[in-house]
């Protein structure tokens, strides 16, 4: 029926309201609503979180002429339970059956699901046995119930209901269905339990390895990647799996994203050792790590070593090496290799160009960043927020500033959203140049297109502000950071200390210094720096020389901007 597929299409795009009133104009229509479009409203207001609107349109179906059937009923269990209403989801359960509509697999798992959501596991446990009685569990009904089993310790019967489950007729289980029931169990369980469980499954009936990479993930995920070595090794070389490619890679993409590079290394020697040949994942999470610590020879080697042994690389692989050229000063030949590539079957990405524009504007070569710059839209590749925000930079911080504002206009018109660094640079380079004006007018604009701006956003305008001896504006920023809750950091306090201090403001500055070390900030050279110089330039020589002894013994090591700004004692 039109009318129950437009209601459904406008209930999907959140015109809810169009959805209602063509429900309403049915009978203008003189059209009669069938249980389809009955089950769609429900669905929808199920979703809404509207149980008691959900039940009065349940209520009223018989009365239209249509009889709820198993979906009907499913579509209301899943409010139910969503909702916090289990027990009336059960009551709605019996119903269902009174009329003579037969509860389906997703019945039961739904159910389940309500159950285990309020902790009722031991009649969750009851309502499975009962449900076997007529049908045979799916893997839905698994990744429901046993996370709950095993939350609540009871490992022995969530392994005793996956063997049952294994051992149904012709039932074959993949190796994503390990890797989900585990994704789902880490989401209820705590870790030690799931890693029980882990260890229970690949001792009785599961040696594949993708049972442990969501436990490895997750260790990493929570800064634990020699946890996550530790069992790794236990599963793999006590335990008895055998360990496959994606779970050496899950594993060294965890210890890298923790700079634990020996260990990784380590792995990948295991690796190949283990006849285990690496993929082009696996060399690109090293070569990255190579670049990322600017090991650039042995990038190369590695580099080298992939093409041996007849590793294809790709885009990301090529992206890798075009960026480590750059940054080793061989911009010549990173850009000799995007030519050769491009001249070929290479797609470039925003990250292929970022590097090079990058590259040619700390060069000072900007006429050839643009024309990389304005190539990109001949290789298919669209200019993003990140590419603008290297071409404002770059022209910004070489004193094109209007250049850089007709790129960020340009890119304003394109469609493509300003970020906060997109701003945050703005801000930087007109302070840089003395246009306060506008830095403070790209600074409200920022916070008028609803990005928040961060702690470093407010240090620049507060330090240019304060650079333009407008301290009333800087200390009005430094309330308002503060209310909004962006935390200060020990910049913002030296830098208002230093323009506070030179306004001859001196006794607010030391209440800044107070301050600081009240939320917890340790004074630094720089703090000292420029309270000394406040004092000196107040003429209060002892006060200056109060603050030198402080620093001292505060076992803060003077530098040569410490004695520039100490008075003469004479």
């Amino acid at each position: 029926m039109i009318v129950n597929s437009l209601i459904d299409t406008l209930y999907k795009a959140g015109r809810v309201d169009e959805a209602w009133k063509m429900f309403r104009r049915l009978k203008e229509l003189k059209l009669d609503p069938t249980t389809v479009t009955y089950n769609t409203l429900l669905a929808g207001l199920g979703k809404e979180g509207k149980v008691q609107r959900a039940l009065e349109l349940f209520g009223s179906m018989t009365e239209s002429g249509c009889p709820p059937n198993t979906v009907t009923f499913n579509t209301l269990l899943d409010s139910l339970c969503k909702n916090d209403a289990v027990d009336l989801a059960l009551k709605m359960l019996s119903r269902m059956t009174m009329m003579n509509c037969s509860p389906d697999i997703l019945t039961y798992n739904t159910i389940i699901y309500g159950l285990i959501k309020e902790n009722r596991i031991s009649y969750a446990f009851w309502f499975y046995h009962q449900m076997k009685k007529s049908l045979h569990p799916d893997h839905i009904t698994l990744c429901t119930l046993l996370p709950g089993v095993v939350r609540y310790r009871r490992v022995d019967d969530a392994i005793k209901i996956i063997m049952e489950f294994v051992h149904q007729a012709s039932l074959q289980t993949s190796r994503e269905f390990w890797a989900e029931l585990m994704e789902c169990i880490l989401i209820e369980a705590d870790i030690e339990q799931a890693i029980l469980f882990a260890e229970r499954l690949v001792d009785s009936i599961c040696q594949d390895d993708y049972v442990i990479i969501p436990l490895i993930r997750v260790l990493c995920k929570r800064n634990k990647p020699l946890d996550a070595q530790k069992l790794f090794d236990k599963f793999t070389k006590t335990l008895g799996i055998h360990p496959t490619m994606e779970s050496y890679n899950c594993l060294m993409d965890g210890l890298l994203g923790h700079n634990v590079t020996e260990k990784a290394w380590d792995l990948f020697v295991e690796m190949k050792n283990a006849g285990c040949y690496p993929n082009i994942f696996t060399y690109n999470l090293l070569l990255d790590a190579h670049s990322k610590s600017r090991r650039f020879n042995e990038l190369l080697e590695l580099y080298n070593e992939m093409l041996c042994r007849g590793c294809k690389p790709n885009a990301i692989t090529h992206n890798i090496i075009i960026s480590s050229l750059v940054k080793s000063n061989k911009l010549d030949k990173a850009l000799d290799l995007y030519y050769d590539l491009i001249s070929g079957d290479f797609f470039p990405t925003p990250c292929t160009y970022g590097p090079l524009i990058d590259g040619l504007l700390k060069a000072r070569r900007s006429e050839e960043a643009m024309k990389i710059f304005e190539e990109m839209l001949d290789y298919q590749c669209k200019p993003n927020c990140a590419i603008y925000n290297i071409l404002i930079n770059g022209f910004g911080k070489a004193g094109e500033v209007d250049i850089a504002c007709d790129l960020f206009k340009r890119m304003v018109k394109k469609g493509i959203r300003p970020d906060l660094k997109s701003y945050t640079i703005l801000v930087e380079c007109m302070c840089m140049i003395g246009r306060v004006d506008d830095a403070m007018r790209y600074f409200e604009e920022l916070k008028l297109t609803g990005i928040d701006p961060d702690t470093v956003s407010y240090n620049l305008m507060i330090n240019g502000l304060g650079k333009s001896s407008r301290l009333e504006e800087a200390l009005s920023l430094f309330s308002e950071m503060k209310k909004k809750g962006i935390t200060p950091d020990l910049y913002t306090y030296n830098s208002l200390i230093l323009h506070l201090g030179i306004a001859g403001m001196v006794d607010l500055a030391g209440q800044m210094y107070e301050e600081l070390q009240l939320v917890g900030f340790q004074p630094n050279v720089f703090t000292y720096n420029a309270l000394i110089r406040g004092h000196s330039m107040s003429g209060n020589k002892d006060r200056a020389f109060t603050v030198y002894e402080k620093m001292m013994t505060m076992g803060c090591s003077p530098n040569k901007g410490t004695y520039a700004q100490l008075p003469n004692k004479c």
